[in-house]
């Protein structure tokens, strides 16, 4: 039986379809950050640092790398790079930071905003899907879970969970600090960089830390 403190795992898995939102020059991409569904927004900043979870360094964005790659604005595709989605809990948010930063280098460069890009940017949009996988209720079952699951599962819990606990923090920790009393473990959980590790190696710190706390 599921206890009301146990942690819930779930399978995850994400659906992509492309729009019809197409941007070929800066301000175009101004005018489509606009106009682009949630799911959309998602799906080209959060979602692309779990595709490029294997990258440590370069941009994890979409944004940036087509700015970069296509237009060949390395300035701008560094202040895109550098929004970090772990301090977002609001795509609203994150879509005006987009926009404000796109549409401030268009007003100082004008002539660049309507250079053509050598490849067009596609909005895509992500819709994800998820069922229940497993529970735990103590640190060993939550370890042993943590090491089945996708890395998909993992994303979900670890950097998506922003969004729906609408907290800087992830599943993990909201569990560990508030199911387990681990407010200190659950801080050095939440402090894990997605940017420097892989997921592979986010999950290894974490049960790194799980397993500190299992043998005390």
């Amino acid at each position: 039986m599921t206890g009301s403190n146990d942690f819930q795992f779930v399978t995850a898995s994400y659906l992509t379809r492309i729009t019809n939102l197409t941007a070929l020059n800066l301000n175009e991409l101004a005018t489509c950050l606009d106009q682009a569904s949630d799911a959309s927004i998602f799906c080209h900043t959060f979602q692309s640092l779990s595709r490029h979870h294997f990258l440590t360094e370069g941009f994890s964005n979409d944004f940036a790398q087509w700015v970069l790659a296509s237009l060949n604005r390395p300035l701008l595709a560094e202040r895109l790079g550098g929004l970090d989605i772990r301090d977002y809990v609001s795509l609203a948010e994150l879509r005006g930071d987009l926009r404000r930063i796109v549409s401030d280098y268009c007003a100082g460069h004008p002539r660049e905003a309507e250079l053509t890009a050598f490849e067009p940017f596609h909005f895509c949009e992500t819709i994800g899907v998820t069922v229940p996988f497993t529970s735990a209720g103590t640190l060993p079952e939550f370890r042993d879970s943590l090491l089945r699951l996708n890395h998909a599962s993992f994303y979900y819990h670890f950097i998506c969970s922003r969004l729906r606990l609408q907290l800087k923090t992830n599943d993990f920790s909201n569990w560990l600090e508030n199911a387990q009393g681990l407010s200190e473990v659950a801080r050095k959980v939440n402090r894990i960089d997605v940017y420097t590790n892989t997921l592979d190696t986010a999950r290894e710190q974490l049960v790194e830390l799980i397993d500190r706390e299992i043998l005390q």
